[in-house]
């Protein structure tokens, strides 16, 4: 399983779609927001949570088509669903693999980016602590519709379609959590169910990951 994740760390790097890519789109949402909304610090303010989860969420799904596509394409998908690892732990590593690329760079730029959104002094820390325990679900339910949709030809949008309604309830909790941080009140309640729903797909999801890809291999 490690050697299965560094691999799909350096394949990421060296094709360029795992960092920079959902970092950049990240940026870029962020710095278009106070064009068409206008400047007031107040209205920036009051949305920066909800924009700033938004935009996390689109920039994860970028990538998504990415978790088995290429696996599949090489024919390096068929020899791990017939390797001794089991296909759960691939499709669990492959989630891993993904939140490390693009989770992970998200959570720690969206501090720096709620700056430039005005964003309350008191969110900071919970917009870090809330997509900490909120983007390792993203990743993980991202990878069940891309097992769903693999070796489809543009299956990218069929999986968007799939996965979207899947992520409301992590972003609602998300950025009720911070708006609740920026207000002073407690939070723990959204953080709570944010963790919830993180285990909860770590730990149902890779065994229907795995399902779906035996169908897809058949």
């Amino acid at each position: 399983m490690i050697a299965l994740l560094r691999r799909d760390l350096a394949l990421a790097v060296r094709a360029g779609g795992g960092f920079g890519l959902g970092l950049a789109f990240f940026l870029i949402v962020v710095v278009l927001v106070p064009f068409g909304v206008g400047p007031e610090a107040e209205v920036l303010s009051r949305i920066a949570p909800g924009i700033l989860w938004v935009a996390a969420l689109l920039a994860a799904l970028l990538s998504l088509d990415r978790i088995f596509a290429l696996d599949f394409e090489d024919g390096s998908l068929p020899l791990l669903a017939t390797s001794p690892l089991p296909l759960e732990g691939v499709a669990l590593i492959k989630g891993v693999a993904h939140w490390i690329t693009t989770g992970l760079p998200l959570t720690l730029a969206a501090p720096a980016l709620g700056f430039l959104l005005n964003m309350a002094p008191g969110a900071y820390v919970w917009m870090l602590a809330s997509l900490a325990l909120g983007t390792p679900a993203l990743s993980m339910i991202g990878t069940f519709g891309a097992a769903i949709t693999v070796g489809l030809k543009r299956g990218g949008l069929l999986m968007s379609l799939l996965v979207l309604p899947l992520y409301v309830p992590t972003l609602i909790f998300g950025a009720e959590a911070v708006r609740r941080g920026a207000d002073g009140l407690s939070a723990t309640t959204p953080l709570m169910m944010l963790a919830g729903i993180t285990l909860g797909c770590f730990a149902l999801l890779p065994f229907a990951a795995s399902a779906a890809l035996r169908v897809n291999l058949r």
